[in-house]
């Protein structure tokens, strides 16, 4: 009988199932590292966060089912459909964006079969690692901003957006927390520093008068999320537009699901491209977008956040992505709790990020390095270089309601150099 895979330089592997209040504590550090972003995309758009977040867990349970545990990813909202969903629920309310997130999840299952009929093999002549470590950088780096802009400002992305010298402070003392917390700290209290970082930030941050308590007062005990079925809650109906506009956002997303499985290749020391297979994980994926578009919340896909927490911890265990994603839908009927997590403000994630995107950025970087890649050849350091500052640069090309930016405009720039460019300059093979 042969032998399941282990990696020993994992604290917990993909199977491996902690027990009793450690489960907890690391679930939980899960749940607090993604709430912020998940719920953020609900607000923006106008959907109950309650149900965004109820969504989240049902998704990553439906994906970690489909998947057959064997990959440790938490699916939460997905940023990509952002603008499309702004502009579907100001002109026809949720029922558009339901059969959009529907539509988007009925693309990767039909991407999915085609996989599989095709095979994953492909992917090695498209993604070698001068493509991979790369693109993988930018997938940390091209969220950078984000995590700055967090630590400086108050009421980000509005109007009222000013420079705040306290949230600064905030987000350098809960960075230096954490890097305490991970240097210095031995047994479970090792394995939860994000979580440990969050907590005395938020307490820092109390300290610094930036928190709002009174929803936190207002909130009720039990609150139930504001579900939308279709043929219970609305009736379905057709609409072109959203059809038209959010399918092809979903050959984006696609491109961020193949780099976030190339981090967690390498992270885990596994190849989930032949086990499950990427057929199995493209339709996870897209069954969870299909379940979060039935319940009422937005599309859904895998955080790179968890992945960062993932390398942090070294902790890969499914059995604590699934305990987060359960917290998160029981989560999605307290209304207290709910309130308490949603006041954490800005900073405190902000100084979380300097973190956990620096270390998927690094991830990359280990990645050239592991493989040797030669930079004194002309073809690997042009690759690497556009693929750099297409992605961290957010270079856009859009035609039509198609976008594509950042990571996945850097990802295509990547292969076609790849496949088109030879494996010598002209002067370098005199």
């Amino acid at each position: 009988m042969k032998q399941e895979f282990r990696n020993e330089d994992a604290v917990l592997d993909i199977q491996d199932k902690p027990s009793g209040v450690k489960w907890l504590g690391l679930s939980l550090q899960h749940l607090f590292t993604m709430f912020g972003a998940t719920v953020l995309v609900p607000i923006l758009v106008g959907i109950n966060p309650g149900i965004a977040l109820f969504s989240s867990g049902l998704g990553t349970l439906v994906y970690l089912f489909v998947t057959k545990g064997k990959i440790p990813a938490y699916l939460g909202s997905s940023f990509a459909f952002i603008a499309a969903m702004q502009m579907l629920m100001k002109d026809a309310g949720y029922p558009a964006i339901a059969l959009g997130a529907i539509t988007t999840g009925a693309v990767y299952l039909i991407v999915s079969m085609i996989v599989k009929r095709a095979g994953s093999a492909w992917l090695d002549k498209l993604l070698p690692p001068i493509v991979v470590g790369p693109v993988v950088m930018v997938i940390g780096l091209g969220l950078a901003a984000n995590a700055a802009n967090q630590a400086m400002f108050e009421n980000l992305g509005t109007p009222e957006q000013i420079y705040n010298v306290k949230y600064i402070a905030v987000a350098l003392i809960t960075l230096i927390l954490t890097i305490i917390f991970n240097m210095y700290l031995k047994g479970f209290m090792g394995l939860i520093p994000i979580l440990l970082g969050i907590v005395c930030g938020y307490i820092v941050a109390l300290l610094f008068g930036i928190v709002d308590v009174e929803p936190i007062k207002e909130a009720a005990w039990f609150a139930l999320p504001s579900f939308q079925v279709p043929y219970v809650t609305y009736t379905p109906k057709l609409y072109l537009t959203a059809i038209l506009t959010m399918a092809p956002i979903a050959f984006v997303t696609m491109t961020e699901h193949i780099g976030h499985l190339m981090v967690l290749n390498k992270l885990t020391k596994r190849n989930f491209y032949e086990n499950p297979g990427l057929h199995k994980t493209l339709m996870g994926d897209g069954l969870a977008q299909i379940v979060a578009g039935l319940v009422g919340g937005p599309p859904v896909t895998s955080y790179g956040e968890n992945i960062g927490v993932l390398a942090i911890t070294r902790v890969h265990s499914v059995f604590v992505i699934g305990g987060a994603a359960a917290l998160a839908m029981v989560l999605a009927f307290v209304g207290k709790l709910t309130a308490l997590i949603q006041s954490i403000p800005g900073p405190v994630i902000g100084g979380i990020s300097f973190i956990l995107f620096g270390v998927i950025a690094s991830s990359g970087l280990k990645i050239l390095i592991d493989n040797k890649i030669d930079f004194n050849l002309k073809r690997n350091l042009l690759i690497a270089s556009v693929i750099l500052v297409v992605g961290i640069g957010g270079l856009t090309f859009q035609a039509g309601p198609v976008a594509l930016s950042g990571m996945a405009l850097a990802t295509l720039f990547g292969i076609i150099l790849n496949l088109v460019l030879p494996q010598q300059a002209k002067s370098e093979a005199e």
